[in-house]
């Protein structure tokens, strides 16, 4: 096929990419950034803004498949209108442009687990789930995501372009250049958490995820989600990161309340002193909320399996640990366990 990637230089795309090339497959990629040098020769790319209708008419050209990748993770507030603009307005647009067309690429729709399984309290959610915008309808990722969800399966069911939605929960593994994905990572071993958060949490190797989009050109259910995460607690998941790292845990436990009203405060705080926020209150927030999600449905469709939690833990470890100063790492080993080598 000839396949159209947005947003290929992020940290899913630098994974997809050579897995489309090896399994035959021709490679158009539309983004901002520079690629990486070893796409040269094997890659069409295209630097431009997805929001440039032009750029857009170009890339779309000839296309047999859109595996649609661009997107922003951020808790802050000040980058609402970003994730808008390019999560809705620009997958909007970029719709249209295929169906103005006249093309019928299948599309491959690269969504979140936060669209619908998410909980106030301990469940596991499923595909069958509505988007739980009582829930989430302060966190604006969430939220734009939700509606990139919809208007992708309106317009698509409308002008019968055939599209698969994928929902992996956190990305994690080496290669997040933007530290954006693997946040939770970066704040443990930089010990931003003060607190143990309540919630549980559901993360899937990067490259898993990968392999599962590439099924997709042919797999899935047609206009279906399908929902991809390992799931364990928040307690579970940082103390496998000590043992991992020998950085300590968050050893303090807080009632959810008082962790979230902490948060505030501590950011007025540091607001107050014109110094950095350690941790965003919407990051502590999710935190005390379930991301918990069955990944039966992408098994079933899609061949997903989920490497050992261990290992997608160590390679994201190693790899946040190559892109941060040693200074701003406290307490971490400069040795870490990997149980694959029994070390």
């Amino acid at each position: 096929m000839k396949v159209l990637v947005t947003g290929g230089t992020g940290f899913l795309g630098t994974h997809l990419v050579p897995l489309l090339l090896e399994a035959g497959h021709s490679v158009r990629c539309l983004g901002r950034t520079k690629p990486p040098a070893a796409w040269a020769g094997k890659v069409e790319y295209l630097q431009a803004d997805l929001k440039d209708p032009e750029a857009v008419k170009k890339a779309i050209v000839g296309i047999d498949a859109l595996v649609h990748l661009a997107g922003l993770v951020s808790f802050k507030n000040e980058d609402s209108r970003k994730m808008y603009e390019l999560h809705v307005d620009a997958t909007r647009e970029l719709l249209k442009a295929l169906i103005a067309s006249g093309q019928k690429p299948r599309v491959v729709l690269v969504s979140t687990s936060g669209t619908v399984a998410v909980s106030k309290t301990e469940r596991v959610g499923t595909e069958a789930d509505d988007y739980p915008i009582e829930t989430v309808g302060r966190w604006p990722y969430y939220m734009s995501k939700i509606y990139e969800e919809k208007l992708s399966l309106e317009l698509c069911k409308k002008h019968d372009l055939p599209l698969v939605v994928l929902n992996p929960s956190l990305l994690m593994g080496p290669g997040d250049d933007r530290l954006s994905s693997t946040w939770t990572v970066v704040k443990f071993l930089q010990r931003d958490i003060p607190a143990m958060p309540g919630g549980g949490m559901s993360f899937v190797d990067v490259r898993d995820v990968a392999k599962a989009a590439v099924a997709a050109l042919t797999k899935g259910e047609l206009y279906g989600r399908h929902l991809m995460g390992v799931n364990l607690s928040m307690t579970d998941f940082f103390k496998r990161l000590e043992r991992l790292t020998g950085v300590p845990a968050p050893r303090l436990k807080l009632p959810k309340e008082v962790n979230i009203l902490g948060a505030y405060a501590l950011e007025a705080f540091a607001k107050w002193r014109k110094t950095p926020v350690g941790l965003d209150p919407q990051e502590v927030e999710v935190g005390e909320h379930w991301f918990w999600c069955d990944s039966s449905k992408a098994k079933r469709e899609l061949g997903f399996e989920g490497r050992d939690a261990y290992e997608t833990l160590h390679d994201t470890v190693q790899y946040v640990m190559s892109k941060l100063p040693p200074s701003s790492l406290p307490g971490l080993k400069g040795e870490l366990f990997d149980k694959r080598e029994g070390r």
